[in-house]
């Protein structure tokens, strides 16, 4: 099973123009932690796109660029690629770009988002959300797949048999599709022989069997290879030494965000007794090192998934040698438990 990183860049938003220290700061964090996780041996790190103040991510593919310049090992991805307001066409020559940069280690995390600022941003109309996705993705996956492209759909001009460049020095790019529960999603990703991401943020993952057990039977029944099978789980994580510790120093954190998202959303404010819940029966990866290698282990008997992606958090209450400390855990410690245990 894979394990790696995911992140969205938070940041406390500098509220100007020019001189954007707090973004600058957080870049250059930002690059630090994909340089230790290549150095530890994680296998992969992902990049969420948003284009929101307190996100600092709008641009996935130019960060992990520069992040192939100073890796030599670990994958490099978004998480996600907000599709339905991207053109694939610039979409697929950034990630092929990435590609060469870094001699083949470049995703695509392919996704609806989890916001909707860029659909204004970008001149898209809310109300034509799923079948922009559904457009873009075929758009995505026809250039992936042929050099000369010859495509027509309803919300972007249609493509005449033009070559698209550059191309990747992998057959093809990796083209994962993330997903948030819905069953409709799961089994397009398993028709269209897709690797699949559920993230999982709230209740408890064993409520979320059916859903991958659907996107299984759906990639099974379409014919595809089972040992060509992937399906990565993501959840919020946090490794300090002891449990207590990762609980005092990651809530404050995650509280601030949970209940910053959760005023837009409508969501219940976020109090500790319930982020005890979810760190002992819920999805949240928040402990000791032997707490994180049990939990991960128990979603894999759970899931049978091939990959966890940790999403990680930093910018706001967690100073960066805190974060530094959790990845180096991960990769040192956790990581080589997991993979021997997978092995026996």
């Amino acid at each position: 099973m894979e394990l790696g990183i995911s992140s969205f860049g938070e940041i406390i938003p500098d509220k100007v123009s020019g001189k954007a220290v707090n973004a600058h700061k957080r870049m250059q964090e930002l690059l630090a932690e994909i340089k230790l996780a290549d150095e530890v041996g994680l296998d992969v790190f992902a990049l969420g796109e948003h284009h929101r103040p307190d996100f600092m991510v709008s641009a996935p593919e130019v960060i992990l660029a520069a992040g192939a310049a100073i890796t030599k090992n670990i994958k490099l991805s978004s998480s996600v690629t907000v599709l339905s307001s991207a053109d694939p066409v610039r979409t697929y020559q950034n990630f092929a770009s990435l590609d060469l940069i870094s001699n083949g280690r470049a995703e695509i995390m392919a996704g609806r988002g989890s916001f909707i600022e860029s659909f204004p941003l970008f001149g898209y109309d809310l109300q034509d959300y799923d079948e922009l996705f559904t457009e873009k993705l075929d758009l995505l996956i026809n250039i992936n797949k042929n050099e000369i492209v010859n495509w027509k759909g309803k919300h972007r001009a249609a493509i005449r048999n033009l070559g698209v460049y550059p191309r990747p020095i992998q057959e093809e790019l990796p083209i994962w599709l993330a997903v948030g529960g819905t069953p409709a999603s799961a089994i397009r990703a398993g028709k269209m022989n897709l690797p699949m991401t559920l993230a999982i943020l709230g209740g408890t993952p064993d409520r979320f069997v059916p859903f991958t057990d659907l996107y299984r039977k759906s990639y099974k029944d379409a014919g595809h290879d089972p040992e060509q099978f992937k399906l990565a789980i993501n959840s919020h994580f946090y490794l300090a030494e002891d449990s207590e510790q990762a609980a005092d120093e990651f809530y404050p954190a995650y509280e601030l965000l949970m209940n910053r998202v959760g005023k837009e959303r409508g969501w219940s404010p976020m109090e500790r007794h319930y982020f005890e819940f979810l760190r002992t029966q819920g999805p949240l990866m928040v402990g000791s090192p032997q707490e994180v290698i049990d939990k991960i282990l128990m979603f894999h008997g759970l899931f049978k998934n091939t990959r966890y992606l940790a999403q990680m958090m930093g910018g706001h209450e967690l100073p960066h040698s805190k974060i530094l400390k959790s990845v180096e855990l991960f990769g040192k410690v956790v990581a080589p438990a997991v993979r021997e245990a997978l092995r026996q």
